[in-house]
């Protein structure tokens, strides 16, 4: 795989340069992005930063922080290792519960892509039928942890109904292999698990059930107040890559190859990111639009949950960046 820019979260974080210092290379700003996951086919789009140059067009040296789920991004970011966090709604819903002052500049994908993946063998034909099975989830600091729990609640269950084990990146190899009966996941994680054999599955999609928008670049407001004009400029190269991605998906699907860590085959490479273009839409083909009704659905959702102790009003937390 050739190399990009990245900085790899281990123990040695702390050397990591604050964000905020700002100055990089020929006098490029430094931003440091805070991923949700590891370099993965869906997220093509910011992996081919070395080849393309969209962020530094504008201006930008792209840092890419792989992650182990939203809130693993979002801890990050918090602590001053990151500029931005790409995470997902629960874990902004958790944090600001928490007392923290963030602010959403950007609906990522405003589709929910989450999903439960059930086997029929295991006589799961209804989501009131995961009551007493094992379920996989890739992390409790992700996504698929947060939207299973939607889908149980609004079926009148709940987290002790179910036996729940973290599985992770690899979320649905248990569920091939028998060893849960049913999987949270996404729908890009269940192309490359239908050509590996999982066959005979229930599939229960999340927006079905409450279309909470999949995932947001969420800064700190100290950071949104200070950095205008960068942080325009980010959204700016973001949104040249994602329409980049959205009107060449086969050469995507190709560069996957090189800059992807699960990106071995373009046929499926080619599928991942057709279903991520997608989901970047909202239902009138607008590219990053952030729905503020919807995301305070789904706070006023997590409260009744239990998830997080207080209401939000979640107007106070969104300020929409637009890169126009």
């Amino acid at each position: 795989m050739k190399k990009i820019k990245v900085i790899i979260l281990l123990v040695f974080i702390s050397l990591l340069v604050a964000c905020g210092k700002g100055n990089s290379k020929d006098g490029q700003i430094e931003i440091t992005l805070a991923n949700w996951s590891q370099l993965i086919v869906e997220q093509t789009n910011l992996l081919v930063e070395e080849e393309k140059g969209f962020f530094e067009k504008e201006g930008i040296d792209l840092k890419l922080i792989p992650g182990n789920g939203g809130q693993d991004a979002l801890k990050t970011m918090i602590a001053g290792h990151a500029d931005i966090a790409f995470t997902d709604p629960g874990a902004v819903y958790s944090a600001l519960a928490r007392g923290e002052d963030l602010v959403i500049i950007y609906t990522v994908y405003p589709q929910n892509v989450f999903n439960v993946v059930a086997s029929k063998d295991a006589q799961i034909s209804r989501i009131e039928d995961l009551k007493g099975k094992k379920v996989g989830i890739y992390s409790r600091a992700s996504g698929t942890y947060q939207n299973l729990l939607v889908l149980l609640h609004e079926a009148g269950l709940s987290e002790e109904d179910v036996e729940l084990i973290e599985v992770g990146i690899a979320n649905f190899a248990p569920l091939i292999q028998g060893q849960v009966d049913a999987t949270a996941a996404t729908d890009t994680a269940l192309v490359p698990a239908k050509r590996e054999g999982l066959s005979d599955v229930e599939v229960f999609e999340v927006r079905d059930s409450l279309n909470i928008p999949s995932d947001f670049f969420v800064v700190k407001r100290s950071t949104y107040e200070e950095k205008q004009v960068e942080l325009q400029a980010f959204i700016r190269a973001y949104e040249e890559s994602a329409s980049w991605m959205m009107n060449e998906p086969d050469e995507a699907a190709e560069l996957a190859k090189e800059y992807a860590i699960d990106g071995r085959e373009p046929e499926i490479n080619r599928e991942i990111i057709d279903l991520r273009n997608r989901a970047s839409l909202d239902d009138e083909q607008q590219l990053g639009a952030t729905d503020i009704n919807m995301i305070q659905e789904g706070a006023d959702a997590y409260y009744e949950l239990g998830l997080i102790p207080e209401k939000l009003n979640m107007e106070e937390y969104i300020e929409e960046i637009k890169g126009d």
